[in-house]
């Protein structure tokens, strides 16, 4: 059975910022608790205490500042995600953003229909390919899950090293 759509894509308006960061916080919290849990509680305290605050004014910054370069998916007049995007310089290569689905809408597609959204958007201004980050971490494996199920087939493995001093 074919799931149906959930919710309106649409642009971002600068009013959409302040809904974007707290989706961005409480969707952001399964990966930090991951990192919390890979890194352990004193390096994790060194590098990421008072990630909420910084990844909420990141995401508000961006939706407020370019909102031409957001898009949020509405459903009954809230918000439930958003996808943030950067184009390009003269390489002609998209980027998909900061993204995000509210806990409560997540599992419904959302997040697949907003990268391809973003896809759709890329190809409509001529640009010749597309790239997303994300991390190999249990808690990116949702956000890993959605961009295989947007079309991205290709990566590179990343590593990112810690230590106490």
């Amino acid at each position: 059975m074919e799931r149906q759509p959930v919710g309106e894509i649409r642009p971002a308006r600068a009013k959409d910022a302040e809904r974007c960061g707290d989706i961005a916080v409480v969707a952001w919290q399964r990966v930090f608790e991951a990192w919390e849990q890979l890194l352990g509680p004193e390096i994790f305290a060194q590098h990421y205490v008072g990630w909420e605050e910084r990844k909420r004014a990141e995401v508000v910054g961006l939706v407020r500042e370019r909102p031409e370069q957001a898009i949020v998916t509405e459903v009954d007049g809230e918000i439930a995600g958003f996808l943030t995007f950067y184009l390009p310089g003269a390489e002609g290569v998209g980027e998909i953003g900061n993204n995000a689905v509210h806990p409560d809408w997540q599992g419904r597609g959302i997040g697949e229909r907003q990268c391809r959204r973003a896809l759709d958007l890329f190809r409509e201004r001529g640009l010749s390919g597309a790239t997303v980050y994300t991390g190999l971490d249990e808690g990116h494996a949702p956000a890993r899950a959605q961009y295989r199920k947007a079309g991205f087939r290709l990566s590179t493995p990343h590593i990112r090293y810690f230590m106490e001093l």
